[in-house]
Formats: structure tokens, sequence, C-alpha cells
């Protein structure tokens, strides 16, 4: 039953994306005008910085989830706070790989150090990349929930401080898209708001296919257990009366020995994720 609400509205939700993603590609090579500077390089725009803002609100989001799981100490709440940090991390790398191209294209070179937007990204990204390897160094699996949920904490905060320093910052190489000083022409905003739509449906897709997996297969081992359990229970009940001897008597007693049913300790009613 749980599986089924963590896949409720998947099909509906992929085929959205889908359509989205055809949209954004359609306006991007069709309907967007070439950039007078960089002509047709200027087209990876529309998907490098959109990568980017959805990279940088689902380090946010991840961060969002392990407060509600810091509160309740629900579980679910932390796989949704690893699965958004771990997706993330996906969009971040592509974001730092198309970055890198369109840098090559327009500056000649695959990485500016100077660029503040660029290095103030890789931090970010790098921050988050220590995320997995500090969550599995720790066994004890409320332990490392809880320190991986402070972690995501603390880095959500740093993520739009960051954003804020930047913004600040002089030296401006990148244009602010959604700023009020933006100069793209209608066509161009049109089709960076689509983009912008499909990366973060595409995000969300990814997102809720990770969650009903990684739920399906803990309640796959759930059953193993309860059925490896109650394999083991049946064993113990039917090994039992074999020790005495069918109408065998104890001695100084006059009936046959009677057993009553013992049950092993998996086969418990168990309580699947």
């Amino acid at each position: 039953m749980a599986s089924r609400s963590y896949g409720k509205g998947l099909r509906a939700l992929s085929i959205t994306t889908v359509l989205a993603m055809t949209a954004a590609l359609a306006l991007t090579f069709f309907y967007a005008p070439l950039e007078a500077e960089q002509g047709f390089l200027q087209k990876i725009f529309y998907v490098h910085v959109p990568l980017a803002i959805v990279a940088l609100c689902g380090f946010v989001l991840g961060g969002l989830f392990a407060i509600q799981h810091l509160r309740t100490r629900d579980p679910r709440w932390d796989m949704r706070s690893y699965v958004a940090i771990h997706m993330a991390l996906i969009f971040g790398l592509a974001t730092l790989i198309t970055g890198a191209i369109w840098a090559k294209g327009s500056w000649g070179h695959w990485w500016v150090w100077n660029e503040p937007t660029l290095v103030s990204f890789l931090i970010v990204f790098l921050l988050y990349a220590t995320y997995q390897p500090l969550r599995f160094a720790i066994e004890d699996p409320e332990r490392q929930a809880r320190y991986a949920s402070v972690f995501a904490v603390t880095a959500g905060a740093f993520v739009p401080l960051n954003f804020i320093a930047v913004r600040m910052s002089t030296a401006f190489v990148h244009p602010r898209v959604l700023g009020s000083t933006s100069n793209l022409p209608g066509p161009m905003r049109l089709t960076f708001l689509i983009s912008l739509a499909a990366i973060a449906l595409l995000y969300a897709t990814l997102c809720k296919y990770e969650l009903t997996a990684k739920h399906t297969r803990a309640q796959v081992r759930a059953l193993r257990r309860r059925l490896a359990g109650e394999t083991a229970g049946t064993r113990g009940r039917s090994a039992a009366p074999s020790a005495l001897p069918e109408g065998a008597q104890r001695p100084g007693s006059g009936q046959p020995e009677t057993l009553a049913p013992s049950f092993g300790a998996g086969s418990a009613p168990g309580t699947v994720g």
C-alpha cells in the first residue's frame, strides 16, 4: 500500500515532464533567436542556467526535509532529504559540465577562476560532495540520519548566503536572468522560463522515481526477513514433536506427551515499511 502511494501520479508526472522537455528543446532550437555575439553557442544558456537554479533549490529543499526529520524523527523525511540532495548533486555536476563547455566556447578556457558565479557554485558542489561519505561513514542508522540532517540544514543555510554574496559582488559575467536588470527579449525569456519549468519537472520526476524504488526495495527486504522468520518458526514447530516418538510417555505419566505450539522469534507479524 505504501509503495503504491509513493508511486501515485508518477506516470502522469513522467508524461508531463517529457512534454515539457520536448517543448523546451523545440523553443530553444527553433524559436529563440540567435544571440548577437555568441550565436548558436548561447543556446546552452537554456540548459546551463536552469540546471544551476534547480540544483541549488534542490540543496535547500534537502535542508528543509532535514529540519522536518530532526523535528519528527520520521525516517521518511530523512529519505526525502537524502534523495533531494543526491539528485541535486547530479544536476550540479551537469551544471559544471555545461558551464565548462560554455566557458570554452566564449572565453577560450574550460574554467575561469576570477568569475565569482562559477567559483561559488563549485564551492557549494564540493561542500555537498562530502555529504554521502560523511553519511555512510556512520554505521548506526539513527546517528547516521541525525548527523546527515544536521549537515543538510547547515549546508542548506549556506546556499542562499553564498548566492547573496555573489549577487552583491562587483564582477558580473553571467546575466541576471531573473533580476530587474535582465535584458532578455521576449522570445528568449519565454524559452528560458519553459526550460526552467522542464528542468524542475525532470528533477521532481527523478526524485519520485528514486523514492519509489528505495521504498519498494525496503519493503522487499522486510518481506524477505519476515518470510525467513516464519519459515524458521515453522521448521521449529515441526521439528519439536519429533524429539519424542509418537505415543511415547514420559516417566511417571500415564498419558501421551502433548506439546504446546512454539512460535519462532521471526514468526511474529512484522511491519512493512
